[in-house]
């Protein structure tokens, strides 16, 4: 049974609502938020080290003012991922043990204001990882009520095995875009459909809108004959693309634009056809499939 029913499909990313990005208010959070709950983008994407270490304490605020209940949304957070700035660290590492899990996921629930995390992850593996450490963090958290479901992000299958012998994987956050095909390729969406973990996507739009190279010239040539026949934009059908694939990912869109978010929503309900999505494909990789 999947395990990411509760989650909205496309997923708020805030990593650039706060000092990384937009730098919004405390009332255009609370407004933003607002405007995803009302449109159904009800699930938000943290991490602790966002904004350097300051965007939880910044949306908790804004959610406490947003009057929007608790139950109508789910918050997401990260850790282990221990910068330079703003902790004064010799040299930027992760962190795994035990007592700094919970002491991370516990800092999350007081910046974010809320007595629970619906979804707690892992950011980045690490070579040192010990999963009989990472189970006791987990174990506690959830048997505490402080987090509802444990994952991780940017993990490969046999890092998810590792800590599997220890603990259950939820959902996987990875790089995935028309522009960024790997998790097709390997194993990383096959583990998550096979052990019914959530599959999420940050950069979902890859770096067509980022780079000028061959691949986005190849990509925008097929794209052209496919915006009037689905009557989309060029984002909405790179949403369409991912969205296809039967790991049925959740895309964390980072955009603060209402209108780019409202248009996100719908690329949900395009059904691009299958020689489209393998056009598109072929585009990408510059050569025709096996």
């Amino acid at each position: 049974m999947s395990k990411s029913k509760d989650y909205s499909r496309v997923i708020a990313g805030t990593m650039t609502w706060g000092r990384w990005g937009k730098q919004l208010t405390k009332s255009e959070m609370t407004k933003l938020m607002n405007q995803c709950v009302e449109m159904g983008i009800t699930t938000f994407d943290h991490a602790d080290i966002y904004g350097g270490y300051e965007n939880e304490t910044d949306f908790g605020a804004a959610f406490l003012e947003s009057g929007i209940p608790r139950k109508r949304i789910q918050l997401i957070s990260k850790c282990g991922i221990q910068m330079t700035q703003g902790r004064n660290h010799q040299v930027k590492h992760y962190q795994y043990d035990a007592k700094y899990i919970v002491w991370s996921a516990e800092q999350s629930l007081n910046k974010l204001k809320t007595e629970y995390l619906d979804l707690f992850l892992l950011h980045r593996p690490s070579p040192l990882m010990v999963p009989d450490e990472v189970a006791k963090a987990v174990e506690k958290l959830k048997r505490d009520g402080k987090v509802k479901q444990f994952g991780v992000s940017n993990f490969t299958p046999s890092q998810i095995a590792l800590l599997e012998t220890e603990v259950e994987i939820e959902g996987n956050q990875v790089e995935y875009s028309l522009t960024h095909v790997d998790p097709m390729n390997d194993g990383t969406f096959d583990d998550c459909i096979s052990h019914s973990r959530m599959a999420m996507a940050w950069s979902p739009l890859g770096s067509f809108f980022r780079d000028e190279d061959e691949q986005k010239q190849r990509i925008s040539k097929a794209l052209k004959g496919l915006v009037e026949k689905y009557n989309a934009d060029e984002s909405q059908l790179l949403l369409a693309f991912i969205l296809k694939h039967p790991v049925a990912v959740h895309p964390v869109v980072g955009t603060t634009n209402k209108d780019r978010l409202a248009a996100s929503l719908k690329a949900a309900h395009l059904d691009m056809e299958l020689q489209d999505w393998f056009v598109l494909l072929e585009a990408s990789q510059g050569r025709e499939v096996p």
